[in-house]
């Protein structure tokens, strides 16, 4: 209909969502079958379109693939348009979901503003629906009848459809969705941080007597002067830094090796430390 002819501004707005269809990967050992799930993202304007499949829906992987789009279109548009995935947005409300922290964060560092479909708002979900379609008949049928035996696998073959996808000449348009890219929405896009975000993980937690925190089995030091009290714990692969009250007040390589304590001796109380 005439009014559902979203005209996209270039630089706008990119388009994510998960496919609700799942390809199978075969375990080569076991010939057990594990569904992988596939992320879609699509820009307004020159309809360029990536999609990356993940074991999950979940945080990390919903982190790591925005990652991943981003690189691929080789910039950030001002806002992305995520459907309410659990993910992402944390609470579904009419006005004001709250976004995931480390999404906010995610956001933050490349710059864009994270726009979650409006419930009851299908025009918001449009174009994220046609970009969903578009891979599934234009990739995920290419694919329907090979067989896959690990994620980087099915990777490489949705990579080839992709670009083949996107090199294809769109009738109504007369260009492809790369040349649209290059030529019209590239432009208009802010330039990609010299570093990409590295995935972090907040956790809250109260300070033991011991004036330790545990994270994943493991216990981390704070200042003692802050036993019993709510610090929030920054938590990626090679770090663990603490905050109080948003100021840091410890930072801990991460240590997988469960039931042991990381101590800094600064932290201990001093009649401790006397001790030790």
């Amino acid at each position: 209909s005439a009014t559902m002819r979203q005209t996209h501004v270039a630089g706008e707005k990119l388009f994510v969502d998960f496919a609700g269809d799942t390809v199978a990967v075969i375990d080569p050992l076991t010939s057990d079958i594990r569904p992988a799930h596939i992320f879609v993202a699509a820009l307004g304007a020159s309809n360029f379109t990536y999609a990356e499949a993940r074991w999950s829906e979940g945080l990390a992987d919903w982190i790591s693939v925005h990652i991943n789009a981003l690189t691929a279109i080789g910039g950030v548009p001002k806002a992305v348009v995520c459907d309410n995935l659990k993910a992402g947005v944390t609470k579904p409300s009419r006005y004001e979901p709250g976004i995931n922290r480390s999404y906010q964060e995610l956001a933050t560092h490349y710059g864009f503003a994270v726009l979650p479909t409006r419930i009851k708002k299908p025009r918001d979900k449009a174009k994220a629906e046609v970009a969903v379609q578009i891979v599934q008949r234009f990739v995920l049928a290419r694919l329907r009848n090979r067989r896959f035996f690990s994620l980087d696998e099915l990777n490489a073959s949705i990579r080839e459809c992709v670009a083949d996808l996107n090199a294809r000449i769109m009738r109504k348009l007369g260009k492809s969705r790369r040349e649209l890219l290059e030529t019209i929405e590239r432009p208009a896009l802010k330039p990609l941080p010299a570093e990409p975000y590295r995935y972090a993980e907040w956790k809250r937690a109260r300070v033991a007597p011991d004036y330790h925190i545990e994270i994943a089995g493991h216990y981390y030091s704070v200042p003692s002067r802050l036993i019993r009290e709510i610090v929030e714990a920054r938590i990626t692969s090679t770090t663990i830094e603490i905050f109080h009250r948003g100021t840091r007040v410890a930072s801990h390589a991460f240590s997988a090796v469960r039931n042991r304590h990381t101590t800094i001796p600064e932290h201990m109380p001093s009649a401790h430390r006397r001790y030790a």
